[in-house]
């Protein structure tokens, strides 16, 4: 098997995730397809992770897309984690995931005390309501007059492509959203339209194209589904496979054929690449092996007990720190470093870290540099999101 260079394999990851320089673009629809989705949980990662892959992007260009053209869906995917995807990609993602959510459904009503006739009436009547029209949680309580569980309820409807989360209460940074139904939302578009078998076969194959070289357990770690699943993916994709190694790291890895020649000839950077990453970004995301771009003595800087990422900097692909974006009494972008680094790249770092301020706040911002943190695995349940809170 051919051997490639771990930093080589980064670059050519970056390239693919529109990383560098070169690989800028602003078709939000493309990075997120290319991605195979956007990480959602907090919306505001998404656009954080569109700014760090775009020449001049701007908020109302997602907004746009996910509430008025509605090329884009936001949606329950790899993990049971929340995802935007294309409105192409919505149901290959729902039909090869959606028995992730599907075996904890009793579960899930036993936890949240919803009885299974409970939620065929409510459920009912959610769609009723919201026909036609889109409405928050809290709205849609008020209508139903009931004591049921609502969250709960409108959760399970929207894992079974009853609903779909639609614009955000108050901004872009808001955690909470409005609903609506589905089908008239996306009216042309047949969630049934493939089935399983075929819709995990196209996940995996797109995965390795947007993560490859990577391994079988990185594919299943990242899509959530067993090892003999991805196994018999594989098998039916096999002929368009090959397996490399990489420097540094024990294992083999796969690539696709089409992909091979490209990582075989990498042009030649002409300067490092920063960037600065939103929590739980897809690039660091992908992988259950993180040995490729982390220090392991690192780790718990940028990773909580439960896996979860900080915002992360990366140089040429590889973890050097993490940043925080404040606003107490005036609008700050904090940063750690891990080791030093040179003039020129800590300049670049600043003028990276103003962007992203200016960004994120709608104004010009103060750079703070912490000398220390606390380590994530010592922090409570949630602390990645504010990794820097006690700088």
């Amino acid at each position: 098997m051919e051997t490639f260079e771990l930093n080589d394999v980064n670059r050519f990851v970056l390239e693919k995730h529109h990383l560098t320089a070169d690989a800028l673009i602003d078709d939000i629809i493309q990075i997120s397809d290319d991605l195979c989705g956007l990480h959602s949980t907090r919306l505001s990662t998404s656009y954080l992770s569109l700014f760090a892959r775009t020449k001049n992007f701007k908020k109302i260009d997602l907004e746009r897309e996910l509430y008025i053209n509605k090329t884009l869906g936001r949606i329950r995917g790899m993990r049971r984690t929340l995802f935007i995807e294309t409105i192409g990609m919505i149901p290959i993602v729902h039909n090869a995931t959606f028995k992730l959510s599907e075996k904890n459904f009793e579960k899930y009503m036993e936890f949240h005390k919803v009885s299974v006739k409970e939620y065929q009436d409510i459920s009912e009547r959610i769609m009723k309501i919201l026909k036609g029209r889109e409405l928050s949680a809290s709205e849609l309580r008020k209508e139903l007059a009931s004591k049921s569980n609502i969250p709960a309820i409108i959760h399970l409807m929207c894992n079974y492509g009853l609903l779909i989360r639609g614009t955000p209460i108050k901004d872009w940074k808001d955690m909470r959203n409005k609903y609506a139904v589905f089908r008239e939302y996306f009216p042309t578009l047949d969630l049934k339209r493939i089935n399983e078998k075929e819709a995990i076969k196209i996940l995996v194959e797109k995965y390795i194209k947007t993560y490859g070289p990577t391994s079988e357990n990185d594919i299943s770690w990242w899509t959530g589904l067993t090892k003999t699943e991805i196994k018999v993916a594989l098998q039916n994709i096999e002929s368009q496979l090959i397996r490399v190694n990489i420097s540094s790291i024990n294992g083999n890895f796969i690539i696709l054929n089409s992909d091979i020649e490209r990582l075989q000839h990498l042009d030649d950077i002409e300067k490092p690449i920063i960037t600065l990453l939103p929590e739980l970004d897809p690039y660091p995301m992908g992988y259950k092996n993180r040995e490729r771009y982390i220090d392991t003595k690192n780790y718990s800087n940028i990773f909580d007990r439960s896996g979860n990422i900080a915002r992360t900097i990366f140089l040429d692909g590889v973890a050097i720190g993490v940043w925080d974006a404040e606003e107490n009494q005036e609008p700050t972008i904090k940063f750690h470093l891990f080791h030093s680094i040179k003039k020129d790249l800590l300049d670049e770092l600043y003028s990276k870290a103003q962007k992203v301020g200016h960004f994120y706040f709608d104004n010009m911002v103060n750079i703070q540099e912490c000398k220390s943190m606390i380590p994530l695995t010592q922090r409570k349940a949630g602390g990645f999101m504010t990794p820097l809170k006690n700088c």
